[in-house]
């Protein structure tokens, strides 16, 4: 704040979320699924309107307020570039028979009753190798999907399921950069910082693994053994099915595993998916192209990474699943990721997402109020700013100094920060992750979000364990006095 600008008030923090809040709710009644394209980020620019009347009547110039917009858009540059590369890698996976293998296999391998629970736990496995659950849940993600559809089950349990584990390997893995950047916050060491959070993520995964696993028994299952080999048949007479089609994932997973950076890594897969479709499905990309030759089916590679797929195999549902993909596909996630960072950079700018904050610090006296309004602050800062990485740093630096003032050990507010920065930001349709999702799993988190059992199990787990003191960790006098001392 400069001296010609004014403290806001708390009130005035909460006018424009209590004003998004009324609107989103009115634009899920009023367009239903439809609301995340277009209504939900005309809601966002209103509720951004609101905040600057208020930057205004508190002594911001709009050349301030300009600057903090710029600032805060440019904090997701990198991953709308990434959105728009998954977009081309789906395009032209679907185009090489990546994914049309993968589902191929998956119908043949996976049984329907398990198949929540197995979802659950291959991307968890995937996810923590790798450390991205974006990338998990663009290509494992998306195959299993596409098995999903073909068993008869229901889509929004099955992107409950990969997301669920998709998060839980991501926020396990040392290779993931939120698992990074919460200890980096706190003041601890990752490994430390991992270990820890085992006390709340494995329950919260064994639990959802069992959840998934009696909805799948419980589910109706009685998908005919023709239909599942119907489907097979026609995956197979549209595309040449073998396991060289899987080498575009493979590298992709090397890349991502010896941590080379997310962009380019996943520009080269959607790059390699074209040049698979190339040499390895030449009579569709003959077919797409109309005509023979090597243009020919670079123009249509070309198209694939830039409109995405359309493919016909006589079945309506699976035309439908395969068909999709490109750049264009993730316009309308991109415009609701920006209109969402405006609303929470202008926030940020005014000082009104840190008064919010202060105001929830005066009301937690105790360790567990103070653990449970961090988990609530994450998760205001994430439908705020749109952002998990704001929702991780923001708090953190605000309440660290809180934290080591109650002599908590750092380990305490680094889980915290995971346990809700990381993990709900899935849950919130138009932050980056949520849609995020919705483009890659076509589904939305408002559909899915209540199947995403450990997203929401891994906070509430916190928040007993908070109250109860089981595994909340205090400093050593020693210690605390020589992080007074260093904070001195």
């Amino acid at each position: 704040m400069t001296q010609s600008t004014k403290q806001p008030s708390l009130l005035q923090a909460l006018i424009p979320l209590l004003a998004l809040i009324i609107m989103l709710a009115s634009s899920v009644y009023f367009f239903g699924e439809d609301s995340s394209y277009g209504p939900n980020q005309i809601a966002l620019w209103v509720a951004s309107g609101i905040a600057l009347i208020i930057g205004f009547k508190n002594g911001f110039s709009w050349a301030q307020i300009e600057e903090g917009i710029t600032d805060g858009i440019s904090v997701a540059l990198g991953a709308m570039l990434i959105i728009l590369a998954v977009g081309s890698l789906i395009g032209t996976w679907l185009l090489s028979g990546t994914v049309p293998t993968l589902i191929y296999y998956g119908l043949e391998l996976l049984n329907p009753s398990l198949f929540y629970a197995a979802s659950c736990i291959i991307c968890g496995v995937v996810a923590l190798s790798i450390g991205s659950s974006w990338t998990t849940a663009a290509t494992i993600g998306v195959a299993l999907m596409g098995v999903a559809s073909g068993m008869g089950l229901e889509p929004a349990i099955a992107a409950g399921a990969i997301v669920s584990g998709a998060y839980f390997g991501d926020k396990m893995s040392p290779l993931s950069d939120t698992t990074n950047l919460a200890p980096a916050v706190a003041g601890t060491d990752l490994f430390s910082h991992i270990r820890y959070m085992g006390y709340t993520a494995i329950p919260a995964f064994v639990i959802s693994v069992v959840i998934f696993l009696f909805l799948g028994l419980n589910a109706d299952t009685n998908v005919s053994l023709v239909r599942l080999q119907e489907m097979q048949s026609q995956l197979g007479s549209t595309f040449n099915i073998g396991w060289e089609m899987l080498v575009p994932l493979a590298v992709l997973l090397y890349l991502a595993a010896t941590r080379k950076p997310a962009l380019p890594t996943v520009f080269f897969g959607a790059l390699l998916g074209g040049v698979w479709a190339l040499i390895f499905q030449p009579d569709m990309v003959e077919q797409m192209a109309g005509e023979t030759g090597l243009l020919a089916g670079i123009k249509v590679v070309w198209l694939a990474m830039s409109d995405g797929t359309t493919v016909s195999t006589g079945s309506t549902n699976l035309d439908s699943l395969l068909s999709g993909g490109g750049m264009v596909s993730m316009l309308n996630t991109l415009w609701l990721i920006l209109s969402a960072m405006t609303f929470g950079a202008i926030m940020e700018k005014l000082g009104l997402l840190k008064r919010f904050i202060q105001g929830m610090l005066k009301a937690s006296k105790s360790v567990g109020s103070l653990i449970t309004g961090t988990i609530f602050t994450c998760f205001g800062a994430n439908v705020l700013t749109a952002d998990q990485y704001m929702a991780i740093v923001l708090p953190g630096r605000m309440f660290k100094e809180e934290y080591a003032r109650r002599n908590l050990d750092p380990r305490v507010l680094s889980r915290t920060l995971e346990d809700s920065g990381t993990i709900t930001s899935a849950l919130i349709p138009w932050n980056t992750c949520g849609a995020y999702m919705f483009s890659v799993l076509a589904v939305s988190p408002f559909e899915y979000g209540i199947y995403a059992f450990f997203n929401y199990l891994t906070p509430l787990i916190a928040i007993v364990f908070a109250y109860t003191g089981w595994t909340i960790l205090y400093l050593k006098p020693e210690s605390h006095t020589q992080t007074q001392t260093q904070n001195a």
